[in-house]
């Protein structure tokens, strides 16, 4: 089966194709036959930028495949199913809607990636079977206790809940931390650690999501790049009534002048934070405080909630590449048996332990593929619906 795969972010766009071929799929990666990426900026628009990169994976030196007809799925990843796609489903009209009216929860990456779906009509054809692959799915199976909130019972029953997002890289790691701990994959407690420009930390139990940092949308729990986390609400109250912030502005500053941004001053970039800690800017190593006090309480509380765990998963950006990060949230740990190979986690080979022999809890670098992930699902929902464009997939 010939897949594309888009992957559309809040700063950027990737395209992924592969032949992947019949019978079981690995757990682990396949790598892609072609691959592109682009940074997006305002005011470029979905289309100006994508439909180019696309183009080249039929035309030019560097070209897959000889005619876009020769697609047979395109998967994308959509960051909010809201409380309706709880699954990967074909797209359709009906599910174009529910995607644009989940954007105003997911106003960063919602419409970006409609607009990836309309792109994909113009340049490839709209005869070719999509695929939506929900961030928040992974998280269907919270319980009540983890994805209600303590207001108004009126807001459950107006869909305001836990959702969670980062499902997509939480679902992969969880399945390669089986494999790499040899165990099956309803068998363990784990803690994912998606840490990027946007981070969360997840409770996985028995293979299933059943606590996570993220909310109702992508602006809850930890600290990010540029993304504020959990902040005391009563801030919000008292900027509109005393400085006359309007909802604008505030979502402004939350999603994008915040986090590692807003306290340093210098950047959402962590690399750009150690470096500029490393020329002693004091605000630099502030915003690094933060981030790892509240990736190490957060950790802590997915403790809490599992009873205790079997490994702790780095994945992302950060999570895969800032050795000081885990290993100053891993010294707070100690106090479980949990020990650092501290040379391991200075080099680490991704996909790979990087606790020391003799420690009680595993701790795993996995390198971070929602790509490949979207793919499964892709094959799986295909599979599932054969020349049906229409119905929505059901979990294998």
């Amino acid at each position: 089966m010939r897949i594309l795969v888009l992957n559309v972010g809040s700063s950027s766009f990737k395209c992924w194709f592969r032949n992947v071929p019949d019978g079981d799929l690995p757990v682990e990666a396949m790598a892609p036959s072609w691959t592109a990426h682009a940074d997006w900026k305002s005011p470029q628009t979905p289309d100006g930028l994508l439909g180019p990169l696309l183009e080249s994976l039929w035309k030019g030196e560097k070209k897959a495949i000889d005619s876009p007809a020769e697609i047979d799925v395109v998967g994308h990843r959509i960051v909010h199913g809201g409380p309706k796609y709880r699954k990967s489903v074909l797209i359709t009209p009906e599910v174009r809607m529910g995607i644009a009216e989940q954007a105003q929860f997911a106003p960063v990456h919602n419409k970006l990636q409609l607009g990836a779906i309309e792109t994909v009509d113009r340049a490839i054809g709209k005869d070719v079977p999509q695929v939506a692959v929900f961030d928040t799915g992974f998280h269907a199976t919270l319980q009540p206790a983890a994805y209600v909130y303590p207001g108004p019972y009126a807001w459950l029953e107006q869909g305001i809940r836990r959702y969670g997002f980062h499902g997509i890289s939480v679902q992969y790691s969880t399945r390669r931390a089986a494999e790499l701990m040899q165990v099956p994959e309803n068998s363990s407690r784990l803690i994912v650690c998606h840490l990027g420009n946007g981070a969360s930390v997840t409770a996985v139990k028995n293979g299933k999501s059943v606590d996570t940092s993220m909310g109702f949308t992508p602006l809850e729990g930890l600290m990010m790049g540029t993304r504020s986390g959990s902040i005391d609400p009563g801030i919000m109250v008292y900027l509109i009534r005393s400085q006359g912030y309007t909802a604008d502005r505030m979502d402004e500053i939350l999603n994008t002048k915040s986090g590692l941004l807003g306290v340093s001053g210098v950047s959402g970039d962590m690399r750009e934070i150690l470096e500029a800690i490393g020329k002693g800017d004091e605000r630099a190593r502030l915003a690094y405080a933060i981030y790892a006090h509240r990736v190490t309480r957060e950790i802590g509380g997915m403790l809490a909630v599992l009873g205790g765990a079997d490994a702790i998963v780095f994945t992302g950006g950060i999570g895969e590449n800032c050795a000081p990060l885990r290993q100053d949230a891993c010294r707070q740990l100690e106090f479980l048996g949990l020990e650092l190979d501290a040379e391991k986690n200075a080099r680490p080979h991704l996909d790979q332990n990087i606790a020391a022999s003799g420690s009680a809890v595993q701790v795993l670098a996995i390198r971070a593929d929602e790509d490949w992930e979207i793919a499964r699902e892709c094959v799986f929902t295909k599979r599932l619906h054969p020349g049906d464009h229409s119905q929505p997939a059901l979990r294998r």
